[in-house]
């Protein structure tokens, strides 16, 4: 698995030792609020093994982040295959961070090795974006690549109950 460092991070493959902090933010409803109900323990724990095995079969997907000056495990950054059901098809670039790792900058630089990683050595002519209309600090951060909006691209995701999670927005960013 190829490992990503910037100048403040590494996204590295996934580790046993990671798989407490990432149930404790996934846990956390802050951390969930745009992305629906806290994770239980054994649905974190389910999901990495989803992730590892992606990345595996495909040689991209979610990466673990830490801070490479303390070791902390702070969330994940990646790619991954837009799902079958959404109103679009390519490849989408994602990001989750704990509460404490908010506000410093992780997010955008985070994304930024993997957009790199994306159009370097995969190739890929585009990549997306997608969150709630209402995350607008994802939204923020999509912004800060140089992506954009075209409200056309915008759906509803009906995994959702009519309310704040089904509106959804999509930003795209074309290979430089």
């Amino acid at each position: 698995m190829t490992e990503l460092r910037t100048e403040r991070l590494t996204l590295r493959p996934w580790r046993e030792a990671d798989l407490a902090p990432w149930a404790a933010m996934n846990a956390d409803p802050e951390v969930r609020e745009f992305l629906g109900e806290p994770l239980t323990r054994e649905r974190a724990d389910a999901s990495v093994a989803v992730f590892q095995a992606e990345f595996a079969a495909r040689g991209y997907g979610w990466w673990a982040v830490e801070v490479t000056a303390t070791g902390e495990f702070i969330g994940f950054a990646g790619l991954d295959d837009v799902e079958d059901w959404a109103p679009f098809t390519g490849v989408e670039i994602g990001w989750r961070l704990a509460r404490s790792a908010w506000g410093h900058g992780y997010a955008t630089e985070a994304a930024r090795a993997v957009l790199a990683f994306g159009f370097g050595t995969l190739g890929l002519a585009e990549i997306l974006a997608v969150t709630t209309a209402t995350n607008t600090r994802s939204r923020a951060v999509m912004t800060r690549l140089g992506m954009t909006r075209d409200p056309a691209d915008d759906f509803d995701d009906l995994d959702f109950p009519e309310g704040p999670l089904r509106p959804n927005v999509v930003y795209r960013l074309k290979k430089p």
